[in-house]
């Protein structure tokens, strides 16, 4: 096992409370560096040169098309926040209330539509796989929208709102029905004054799998739930192999993802964060583009003047 695999197979283990870098782990992320550079001209270089490029997103990518973030002052459903309801305790203790939160991101999520931060990678995944080049999307987002602008190299490391997980059989299924089922119809609302549902369990969305019709779940990481290991360690030999990182939208506190970027850089790899602010991994990176990813990252992935098209 790589040193990068063996790092980061022992901070998986810290999804489990969804935990940030403590603040002792946070001063060692900021270690005496070079202030990283904003210098275009120069990423530019290093984007030309890259045959395997690897983009890590987050949710400031989504909140760009109007995605809820659910994090920060008033990121709440009704009176609860998403770590109080996206837990397997949760759902247990209360399906319904669990799937109506999820049923609401669903539809919010049909009426939203990528914006230029996702339409550019996918662009540029296009247009640098007929130069024998590679692009990688590795995203913490669960929204699709990535998938949504064209991105066919797509590694969701927190899973989907549009795939179900049988608890029954295991079988893990897309899903865009509107709505997931009939009972969650018109459900969901979140204002604080709304009342619980309450759907009875045999209500709720069922696995169509014959003979199973177990209770579905939506195919997402949980806290308290560690990554799909299939997922991660197709992410290790990603970045294993990248020669270009770029870090979109990421506050870069949440592990193991936290630690994604930084383990690149370590080995010299040029990494580039695009956000709106400096985050607890800036210093270690060698640009940083302050601003919207939507703005920043579009003249960035542009076409090189040195690229062959055919």
């Amino acid at each position: 096992m790589s040193l990068f695999q063996s790092t980061t197979r022992r901070l998986v283990f810290q999804v489990y409370c969804g935990l940030k870098a403590s603040s002792s782990k946070k001063q060692k992320f900021c270690l005496e560096m070079a202030r990283p550079s904003s210098n275009m001209a120069d990423f530019r270089e290093a984007f030309a040169k890259a045959k395997h490029i690897a983009v890590i997103t987050g949710a400031g990518v989504s909140a760009e098309s109007g995605v809820p973030t659910f994090r920060g002052a008033g990121g709440f459903w009704r009176k609860w926040q998403a770590q109080e309801l996206a837990t397997p305790e949760a759902f247990a203790r209360n399906p319904s209330r669990v799937w109506e939160f999820y049923h609401y991101r669903r539809e919010v999520m049909l009426s939203k539509h990528p914006n230029p931060a996702h339409i550019a990678i996918a662009e540029c995944e296009r247009r640098l796989s007929k130069q024998g080049r590679s692009v990688v999307v590795i995203t913490q987002n669960i929204d699709e929208l990535h998938r949504k602008a064209g991105t066919k190299h797509l590694l969701e490391i927190h899973g989907s709102l549009f795939k179900t997980r049988c608890t029954n059989c295991g079988n893990v299924a897309a899903n865009y029905k509107s709505p997931i089922c009939p009972a969650l119809a018109g459900k969901g609302a979140p204002d604080p004054e709304t009342e619980d549902a309450t759907i009875p369990v045999e209500d709720l969305p069922q696995c169509e799998e014959d003979g199973c019709n177990g209770l579905l779940r939506p195919h997402v990481v949980w806290f308290g739930e560690t990554l799909y290991p299939n997922i991660l360690t197709e992410v290790e030999k990603e970045l294993e192999i990248c020669d270009l990182c770029l870090v979109v939208g990421t506050s870069s506190v949440v592990y193991p993802a936290a630690m994604f970027a930084p383990q690149v850089s370590a080995r010299g790899v040029p990494v580039a964060e695009f956000n709106m602010e400096a985050t607890p991994a800036t210093n270690r990176f060698r640009f940083h583009f302050p601003g919207p990813c939507g703005t920043t990252l579009p003249p960035a992935l542009a076409r090189h003047e040195t690229e062959i098209i055919s």
